[in-house]
């Protein structure tokens, strides 16, 4: 069993960045797809950004294009979404997900991730 713990939500202006991680416990996640999702009061959860095994391949939303990279660090475990130029509407619960299948490509993480974090807030102040 895998648990996503994500972390580096916060609050922030309007403008202003934050980072978040996402790391496992338990598993490697060197050979799996990873993404994030975000879930805004009273709306439902969507899709922000996704990554494959190795880094070379990512999506991201037609909302965050330009503002948001996700990465990863295979040697540390470790997916990270760099949000910069925040937004008010970005606020809201942010969720690490991966794809645990072993293929490692984004098309089979956007088909349904089998893992999710438990989420971290992030609030962006006009």
């Amino acid at each position: 069993q895998v648990q996503l713990v994500e972390s580096g939500g916060g609050l922030v202006q309007a403008g202003g960045s934050l980072r978040l991680s996402c790391a496992p416990s338990g598993r490697t996640l060197s050979s799996y797809a990873m993404g994030w999702f975000r879930q805004a009061p009273g709306k439902e959860r969507e899709f922000v950004a996704a990554i494959n095994w190795s880094g070379g391949s990512t999506l991201y939303a037609n909302s965050v294009k330009g503002r948001f990279t996700i990465s990863r660090d295979n040697a540390k475990n470790t997916v990270y979404l760099e949000m910069n130029n925040l937004e008010p509407e970005d606020t809201a619960v942010y969720y690490c997900a991966a794809d645990s299948t072993g293929v490692g490509s984004i098309g089979r993480f956007m088909e349904g991730p089998d893992y999710w974090g438990q989420g971290t807030q992030v609030t962006v102040s006009s």
